[in-house]
């Protein structure tokens, strides 16, 4: 960790931060336009996004004329949002999304990109839709991005699941499993072009669609729609990933 890092920003400080937004994968225009496509079409009224980072999905969704807030617990991802398209209308929370509270009633929040699996324990999970609820107003909507654990690929005996393997770039990156608590880790493994290392392991908590609908019904929601992707194509038993939108029941 870099003399820059400050502890309070959890598993993205600065040294992470400052490489967030290159090009490619999840900050692709056409990842980005379809993600923003969707959350759009259901937002009626002012939107909240949990762990709204560099502001990826927010500010481009600002930028398209809705109010949006965010809750982010890294200062140092928030500090990138304002210089972005939007950014500067997107205003931001600094906080804990299993607890921090903004004022307002909204008709969508939304957390995307596996975030929901940064939250290590299935009570800070139930504690993330608990305080999502807490913000919609009845009828609202909560979405979540994220993917199916990869379990289909264990073997007996093995509990390491590779994802990433390009040795031309100098990167190897996989997950650690353990089946018995739910807690993986991704573990990412970086190769410069001298030969200097970087190793980097960071924990998470699985829960699978099922798992995720339960926690759904104990904050006060219902299951409205589950696709494998956000062109909301049906979600299968090969999908591996799922964007999910519960719906806030009138009585909760």
């Amino acid at each position: 960790m870099i003399s820059e890092d400050d502890p309070a920003d959890g598993w993205f400080p600065e040294s992470v931060a400052a490489g967030y937004d290159e090009p490619g994968g999840a900050n692709a225009p056409e990842v980005v336009t379809r993600a923003v496509d969707v959350l759009e079409g259901l937002a009626d009224g002012p939107v909240l996004e949990f762990a709204v980072g560099t502001g990826r999905i927010a500010a481009p969704l600002a930028a398209r004329g809705v109010a949006v807030r965010g809750i982010e617990l890294s200062r140092a991802m928030a500090a990138r949002l304002a210089g972005k398209p939007g950014g500067d209308a997107v205003e931001v929370t600094i906080g804990d999304m299993t607890a921090t509270r903004v004022a307002g009633q909204f008709s969508l929040a939304y957390l995307v990109f596996n975030t929901i699996s940064n939250v290590t324990t299935q009570d800070g999970q139930v504690d993330v839709f608990r305080n999502a609820a807490a913000h919609l107003r009845p009828g609202g909507l909560f979405l979540i991005e994220v993917g199916v654990p990869d379990l289909r690929r264990l073997p007996p005996g093995q509990d390491t699941v590779p994802f990433t393997v390009a040795p031309g770039a100098g990167y190897v990156g996989f997950d650690q499993y353990d089946v018995v608590t739910q807690e993986f880790t991704s573990n990412h493994v970086t190769v410069s072009p001298d030969g200097a290392g970087r190793f980097r392991r960071i924990p998470f908590r699985y829960a699978w669609p099922a798992e995720l609908d339960l926690m759904a019904r104990i904050a006060g929601m219902r299951l409205k729609h589950r696709w494998a992707d956000w062109d909301r194509s049906d979600f299968t038993a090969e999908s591996t990933k799922h964007v999910s939108v519960w719906e806030k029941t009138p009585s909760a």
